[in-house]
């Protein structure tokens, strides 16, 4: 009996110190932990890093150093006003003819980047098309007329000098060595109102929309957000270091206005074109000679590529740079000097960064495999020749390409014009100044050279078709023996 009493309590013993073990433990240890948050507290996600206060990017250094370098450029330009006939008895005896009416006045405006102390200035070759008169205004005010040292439709670039010493410039940046998401500053005179800063950033890069509607035109634009309206035209798209990476150009937009997306020329363009106009007066346009389209799926599987890159070539062109090389139809264009290219874009952007002469490496997939050429560019003609400014004279005559606003007006897509006439045997032949040259041995001539190759290798007689200014057509025949 004894033992069984001495069990209950061992028994009872060890229950209660288990209860009162389960009951320090649960008030003392157990115990859910609530923390409160302030209210005036930001609450984050624990998966997402928070960005660091206070480092949000710092632009007042690139806008500082860019914004006394970039000018208002104000143009006026004098044109004919004429009214054709709509009469179709009338056009049926006389062709389209029109009225004379008297000459209307524009004027217009952009902006321009200094991009040297003794007044080098780059803009956009579509805000002085035209112009008569082109006018500078400098961020302090002061006024210079502007005289036009060259331009180039192809890549819409032009370059303007003014007569003044130690100007605020900026220097050229490297444009291929942006990156997306990196913040960018447009900086130019939208709406008239000088010295506008906005900021944005790399959004795409090698970006073609097809506004460029000039022969050969070159388009691989930066694309970015920054807010660019009219009158942006030809103002700088600069880095955080306050260096030029382009020349803003266009907008996309279904009103005129900016509405998310702006485009400039990168500066690995435009410091090559300003370098040609101000050295040549013209700019030496380096090709493969190759006709070219963008590697797709439906090209992958038609061609059986194993990978979907490069930029594939339909055709060889004869006398071509890529033929002498040893390039091929259906190769395949996978870099130029070390630079993928993986749209024709992106090859027209290294390609035109160099001139007729010049040697570039370029990495060719042919059959799946990786083959290197060795390619010496040649310029539209087939060989290497730089043409300078000064050779546009020819048999007595100076010549100038048209400009787009005066191929609109007379509604031609090429011609050069007369700009002056001295002995020789164009002026023997009745041409006149300001007679426009659009065929010669019935082939069009787009651009002076064009006209020099052809006359030079005519036999017997040459025919040249044109029309004055006025839209009156002629042409005139001269034998060259």
């Amino acid at each position: 009996m004894k033992d069984y009493k001495k069990i209950g309590l061992t028994f009872f013993v060890a229950l209660f110190s288990a209860f009162i073990a389960v009951w320090a433990y649960s008030a003392f240890f157990s115990k859910t932990q609530i923390v409160t948050v302030p209210q005036e507290q930001s609450l984050r996600y624990a998966s997402l890093p928070s960005a660091p206060q206070g480092q949000a990017p710092d632009l007042t250094y690139a806008a500082g150093s860019s914004v006394h370098a970039v000018v208002h450029v104000k143009v006026t330009s004098t044109q004919e006003a004429r009214q054709f006939h709509n009469n179709p008895f009338y056009e049926w005896f006389y062709g389209d003819r029109y009225q004379q009416r008297q000459p209307q006045v524009r004027q217009g405006a952009g902006s321009g980047v200094i991009l040297s102390n003794d007044g080098y200035i780059v803009t956009n070759n579509h805000v002085i098309d035209g112009a008569d008169d082109i006018q500078v205004v400098l961020n302090d005010n002061r006024q210079f007329e502007a005289k036009l040292i060259g331009a180039d439709p192809t890549t819409d670039i032009a370059v303007l000098k003014v007569e003044e010493e130690d100007l605020p410039f900026l220097q050229f940046g490297n444009s291929d060595a942006l990156k997306l998401g990196e913040w960018v500053l447009a900086v130019g005179n939208p709406f008239n109102l000088t010295s506008t800063v906005t900021a944005g950033i790399v959004s795409a890069k090698s970006r073609n929309i097809g506004i460029n509607r000039a022969e050969m035109g070159i388009e691989a634009f930066i694309q970015t957000d920054a807010a660019v309206n009219p009158g942006n035209s030809g103002g700088a798209l600069v880095n955080m270091n306050g260096e030029l990476v382009g020349i803003n150009t266009a907008i996309a937009s279904r009103t005129g206005s900016y509405s998310g997306y702006s485009f400039a020329v990168p500066a690995s363009i435009v410091e090559k074109v300003v370098g040609d106009l101000k050295e040549f007066g013209q700019v030496q346009r380096a090709i493969l000679g190759v006709n070219i389209g963008d590697v797709t799926a439906e090209v992958a599987e038609k061609y059986d590529l194993d990978k979907i890159e490069g930029v594939f070539i339909g055709k060889v062109n004869e006398n071509s740079a890529a033929e002498a090389a040893g390039i091929e139809d259906e190769d395949v264009i996978l870099s130029v000097d070390g630079v993928s290219v993986n749209s024709t874009a992106q090859l027209q952007e290294q390609v035109s960064q160099h001139r007729p002469g010049d040697k570039v490496k370029v990495l060719i997939k042919r059959d799946n495999k990786p083959k290197q050429f060795t390619v010496t560019l040649r310029n539209m003609h087939g060989d290497t020749e730089i043409i300078k400014a000064s050779d546009n004279n020819f048999l007595g005559a100076k010549f100038d390409e048209l400009t787009e606003d005066e191929k609109y007006q007379l509604r031609l897509s090429h011609g050069i014009k007369i700009t002056d006439l001295d002995k020789g045997k164009l002026k023997d032949a009745g041409l006149k100044e300001g007679f426009i040259v659009t065929d010669v041995n019935k082939e069009e001539v787009k651009a002076v050279n064009d006209f020099k190759r052809i006359v030079s290798q005519a036999k017997g007689g040459v025919l040249i078709e044109g029309l004055y200014s006025n839209g009156e057509p002629a042409y005139f025949v001269f034998g060259m023996n």
